[in-house]
């Protein structure tokens, strides 16, 4: 039995493997990849300490951070998916996609989220055929393109700027009338020749012959139709969280969020604690992921030195 399990990979994940090995806790950390949502980041420069670094990038650096420590301490079991958790008298025991079980003293849920689907007529039919998720995966595909994104927060705004890099023209469409999105990050990317901002509309439906060739939005105000013609429509509305496998077992909000004690990342079953954007904590980022998990760990570490 291991004194914890860790379930995923991305930043929360990789700050609880590094610190449980430090703490040298028997710990096996499971994860389809070492990734999180900003994997797909060009990009990012709000890591603390580092002034850029790509998706990719901090992926591989957490990785090899933990591999640093973790001979002997922390075992890796990547490519594999967790199914299922279930209590058992004394720990847990945790079921993946490989049909293998672990057991474990504590576990720490660090799963993140995954992207939410565009929900209109033609957005199935249309995937990976014009419609997309991943700006900086198929982008470069659409140079010289008029190009559509769907969303207005921050990530939406990010895609935005990086297809301005090979697209002709990028229109942003959003769904209220302000944006959400950082302001500074609104005002330099609409600043751009190639760029234009919708507000307060709604996507209806997606057409196309062989790939995606429109996208008709209604005008929240007005009612009226509207049809853009596109050559590629770039989706970013949101994240579910990735819970399925724990429902029933501690306490979610309706959409799946994990509920936690802000102070300590508990969950409601005691000896689970859980991390970073799958949690019903606001303001979901990757140092505040970080954070939170280390948190976690400190207490997973009391708990355990406890008994």
């Amino acid at each position: 039995m291991y004194d914890l399990i860790i379930i995923g990979g991305g930043p929360a994940g990789a700050a609880g493997a590094i610190y449980a090995a430090r703490k040298r806790l028997k710990t096996l950390l499971i994860t389809g990849e070492f990734a999180g949502q900003s994997v797909v980041s060009e990009d990012i420069q709000n890591w603390v300490g580092t002034i850029h670094i790509s998706g990719k990038e901090l992926a591989e650096n957490m990785k090899a951070h933990i591999l640093a420590y973790s001979e002997g301490i922390v075992e890796i079991k990547e490519g594999e998916m967790v199914t299922a958790i279930k209590k058992l008298v004394k720990g847990f025991s945790v079921t993946t996609s490989a049909k293998k079980t672990y057991k474990a003293k504590t576990i720490l849920i660090a799963t993140g989220s995954a992207r939410r689907k565009l929900d209109i007529p033609g957005a199935d039919k249309y995937e990976h055929k014009g419609i997309t998720y991943c700006a900086s995966c198929d982008g470069p595909m659409f140079e010289g393109q008029d190009v559509i994104v769907v969303g207005g927060g921050n990530a939406g705004f990010e895609t935005a700027s990086q297809l301005l890099a090979y697209a002709k023209s990028v229109t942003l469409v959003n769904n209220t009338p302000d944006y959400f999105a950082d302001p500074v990050t609104v005002k330099k990317v609409l600043a751009n020749p190639k760029m234009k901002g919708i507000t307060n509309v709604t996507p209806i439906k997606v057409e196309g012959d062989k790939f995606a060739t429109s996208l008709t939005y209604k005008d929240n105000k007005t009612g009226k139709l509207v049809t853009l013609p596109t050559g590629g429509i770039f989706v970013e509305i949101g994240l579910a969280p990735a819970t399925g496998f724990a429902k029933g077992v501690v306490k979610m909000l309706q959409g799946g969020q994990i509920k936690v004690d802000p102070r300590s990342g508990a969950a409601s079953e005691k000896g689970i604690w859980s991390a970073g954007d799958c949690t019903d904590l606001p303001y979901h980022q990757n140092n505040i992921a970080v954070g939170d998990a280390i948190r976690a760990l400190e207490h997973i570490y009391v708990f355990l030195k406890a008994k």
